[in-house]
């Protein structure tokens, strides 16, 4: 069976089983703290396990992109070196929200395994919990008799809570899970060792493919456990570990799933995956091929899903992704240009039918893996080049200290494997203690800048209905149904839950609306809305409210009107710029991100080059012209996305969207979104529209800001003033010919000024030159001079050397008040004499209480006391 075909049958199974199959959530985990990236097919559905959302059938199955690269699920380092590990993956599974449990979940796992992929039945292993006397969890009774119907007793392990009792996070469902292992050795190593003993030890053919969950606990924050009101089925099954068993394959690497990018590999570098033997250094050329060929799907399909390469957060994990790739094909098969982009158009064609969003973005996606690959390349050059330096200062003890290490690592973007590779080559090594010691201190501090400590949900009122109101009205009456303490690192907040509310919760670019909520004579300040799942958190830095809260009927919740207001403009505005883009940029245009609060309106677009200000001018005209007719919002809810489609609808990629959807329309003609957020009734109420700024914020992807309203009045005003300025202090009303006749006048002056300088430096050459000392058979100057900058005294420095042969000089001066050293050595004379002027100006240096640092020939440092600038200058003879 074909990859295709194996997925295929999955789906087919289980919608034979009443199960309704939904398409795969996007990587990037919207609406989740506890989440950078979805790394399980259960974490679309973690609301309905909660109890936060009804699903759309108590019976699901799909097949779910996931990535491993973060947190407590971190595959990453692992990646490459075995044949079963992956960044990116797909998970298979059924689920069951209050419907079937064990027998059901685990005879039809058996009956799909060994009817339907004809998997040998004596190579399967099944696994069930044992039991835990400190958690009071017996064990798995009921699991191990429904195996026993179907398995020998001999192939049947209990296992411990670390491998067979599942937990989504520190709180929440968990429950005891049943394993099913299969024994893919050939038969010759099966008859010397049993299956069973190489189950869950990491053994590269002996391998879990499926992972039954029954949800029946959950995990409080004192760490108790407590029953779940209504069972449920969570379960997982690898597809790429899946295809490596039906496709009779020793690895996952040699399944269709990664054949087709891997021989493009081998067609690019001229190597052959395969070929290399066991792990050696030869291999690493088999372990690159498999880095790239996972790398490129994490990446690519992340992008799709709307997650662009950074240095924050998300973004910085598929930057370290991509740049892993590129130092592999970099070190191991010669790849010194641009080589993961032209991958995109394999993979976009391999999924075409499963994951159409990258086939739809694959020219953007492949362009912007192009820049950073590019970008990359380059930092590798200026790492090389660091470490060259650091080579030669460290000749002595042939040790790169972990602090550089770090700073090659974290500046740089040089990763600490590859310093130690190319330390090796030279005979050095890196001190990997202080590497670790500077890397966990970020950590830390990254840490603590993130620690929040939430306390379980008091419940004060039954049922999980919710509405929000927010669009017809500013305030309601509500109920209270729960709310937690939370503790941050700038104190403690409430998180109040309730059962109707007309605060927006932060989504889709708008922020959370703020106001209060009035229960009897108190109110409480609301000071944001966020969305966690499908909760809307009302948050309250107001101290000591559990009394109030508890003791509440009616809650009044009323935003802030005024707000509210200009957020809506904003957000309103945004749509018709994007309306407007399309029309004046092309159709290529797509959304990237988005922020609107009370006062700006910012948007990131796919786009290549720089709006020029013409452009920007048309856009914004065709918005304020939209703005004047007065278009009245229409507003479409509950339609099929499939007929909002039709309507011509645009969405977002990255956003998952429901069987039905709301729809915004300003003219059918014009602007037509799916989009959850508050808008302006009509688009006069915005009043006026202004773009501010525009630039890059990534490779291919541009950012501009604008202003409504009073804001945007309020910006030209000031424009129009420092215009009115400008002519009175020129005294012309041409305020264009005045700055270009300023400009050349200035250049003119520059021109002479730097002509002078540049006759009196030759002078002072002239004049150093002659006081030059012969110091055992080399020409020595030091000397403290008057220069107007580094950059002169840099110069200074040169034209000595070109000068005089054999030189070695020491020039100080006083620059802006504090003291300035250089130092510079001809290269016969560094040679000749084993000099090192990076090491001389760090000494001296210390007499002036600075630092400084640089090149063997060449090297300056500066200081704080311009008292040791004479000590510093004297020191410097010292070393001839």
């Amino acid at each position: 069976m074909t990859s295709h075909e194996i997925r295929k049958a999955f789906l087919d199974f289980f919608k034979s089983k009443g199960h309704l199959i939904v398409p795969s959530a996007p990587l990037v985990a919207k609406n989740d703290p506890t989440l950078m990236f979805n790394n399980s097919g259960m974490a679309q559905f973690k609301d309905f396990f909660l109890g936060n959302g009804n699903p759309p059938s108590k019976r699901i199955a799909d097949t779910q992109k996931c990535l491993r690269v973060s947190g407590k699920h971190n595959d990453l380092e692992d990646v490459g070196f075995d044949t079963y590990h992956h960044t990116m993956f797909e998970m298979l599974g059924n689920w069951s929200f209050g419907d079937y449990f064990k027998k059901d979940a685990l005879e039809w796992s058996w009956e799909l395994l060994t009817e339907v992929y004809k998997l040998p039945k004596d190579r399967i292993y099944v696994s069930v919990f044992g039991g835990d006397e400190k958690d009071g969890v017996p064990f798995d009774q009921e699991a191990f008799d429904i195996w026993k119907t179907m398995v020998s007793e001999d192939r049947i392990i209990l296992g411990n809570k670390k491998d067979n009792f599942w937990e989504m996070g520190d709180t929440g469902p968990c429950g005891p899970c049943s394993e099913i292992h299969i024994d893919l050795r050939d038969q010759e190593e099966v008859d010397k060792i049993n299956g069973k003993e190489l189950v869950n030890n990491d053994h590269p053919q002996v391998v879990e493919i499926w992972n039954n969950v029954f949800m029946q606990f959950e995990r409080k924050a004192d760490k108790s456990l407590v029953p779940l009101p209504a069972t449920h089925v969570d379960t997982g099954m690898g597809f790429e570990r899946l295809c490596m068993a039906i496709q009779g394959k020793k690895s996952n690497y040699d399944t269709d799933v990664f054949q087709n990018t891997i021989q493009v590999i081998e067609q690019m570098s001229g190597k052959k995956y395969g070929e290399n033997g066991t792990l050696s250094s030869e291999s690493y050329v088999d372990v690159a091929m498999r880095v790239i060929a996972d790398h490129i799907r994490a990446v690519a399909f992340t992008m799709a899903d709307g997650q662009l390469p950074s240095n924050a957060k998300a973004g910085y994990v598929i930057r370290r992704i991509l740049r892993r790739a590129v130092r592999y094909g970099y070190s191991y098969l010669g790849f010194d240009e641009p080589f993961m982009t032209k991958l995109v158009p394999v993979l976009a064609e391999q999924f075409a039918d499963v994951f159409p969003e990258l086939k739809a973005q694959q020219d953007f996606i492949a362009r912007v893996i192009e820049e950073e690959e590019k970008s990359f390349l380059r930092t590798l050059e200026l790492g090389l080049k660091k470490l060259d330096t650091l080579f030669t200062e460290n000749i002595e003890f042939k040790t790169i200290n972990g602090d550089a290490v770090f700073e090659l690592s974290d500046t740089f973007g040089f990763p600490s494997d590859l310093t130690a590779l190319i330390a090796r080559e030279k005979d050095f090594k890196i001190d990997e203690a202080g590497f670790q010691k500077a890397l966990q201190e970020q950590k830390a501090r990254s840490r603590k800048d993130s620690t929040k400590e939430a306390t379980d949900w008091v419940e004060l009122s039954e049922g999980n209905d919710f509405e929000f109101v927010g669009y017809d009205e500013v305030s309601c009456e509500a109920q209270i149904l729960k709310y937690r303490k939370v503790k941050t690192k700038v104190g403690e907040e409430y998180h109040i839950v309730l059962d109707r509310t007309p605060f927006y919760a932060e989504m889709g670019g708008q922020v959370g609306d703020i106001g209060h909520l009035s229960i009897a004579n108190h109110l409480i300040s609301i000071k944001d809305t966020k969305k966690e799942n499908d909760l809307f958190i009302h948050i309250s830095t107001d101290r000591n409210l559990d009394e109030i809260l508890q003791n509440s009927n009616v809650v009044v919740a009323h935003i802030d009107e005024v707000r509210r207001e200009k957020i809506r403009s904003n957000h309103t505005a945004t749509h018709l710029m994007l309306a407007a883009m399309r029309k004046v940029l092309g159709t290529h245009i797509v959304q990237k991100g988005s922020y609107q609060d009370d006062n700006i309106t910012r948007f990131d677009f796919s786009h290549f080059s720089k709006v020029t200000d013409e452009e920007l001018g048309k856009i914004e005209d065709i918005v304020n012209e939209k703005i004047r007719e007065n278009i009245k919002l229409e507003t479409k809810v509950n339609i099929p996305i499939a007929d909002a489609v039709a309507l011509g609808a645009t969405a977002t990629f990255g956003e998952k969207y429901g069987d039905f959807v709301r729809v915004i329309i300003f003219d059918n003609n014009f602007s037509v979104e799916l989009c959850g957020g508050t808008h302006a009734a009509s688009t006069g109420q915005i009043g006026l529209f202004k773009f501010v700024s525009e630039g890059s914020v990534a490779a291919g992807v541009r950012r501009v800001e604008a202003l409504t309203g009073e804001k945007a009045i309020s910006v030209i005003n000031e424009q129009l003033a420092i215009n009115n300025q400008l002519k009175e202090i020129l005294r012309n009303q041409d305020l264009i010919k005045s700055v270009e006749t300023l400009i050349a006048e200035k250049a003119a002056l520059q021109k002479k000024v730097e002509s002078l300088e540049n006759e009196k430096l030759q002078e002072l050459k002239n004049e150093l030159a002659k006081t030059v000392q012969n110091v055992n058979g080399v020409n020595v100057i030091t000397a403290k001079v008057s220069v107007p900058s580094v950059d002169a005294l840099k110069q200074l420095c040169f034209d000595l050397k070109n000068k005089l042969s054999n030189f070695y000089g020491v020039l100080g001066a006083e620059i802006g008040g504090k003291p300035q050293i250089a130092v510079i050595i001809d290269e016969a004379v560094m040679k000749d004499k084993n000099l090192h002027a990076g090491n001389i100006v760090k000494e001296l240096a210390k007499e002036m209480k600075g630092g400084g640092g640089g090149q063997p020939y060449f090297a300056t440092a500066g200081g704080s006391d311009l008292g040791g600038l004479e000590r510093a200058i004297e020191k410097g003879k010292s070393f001839v």
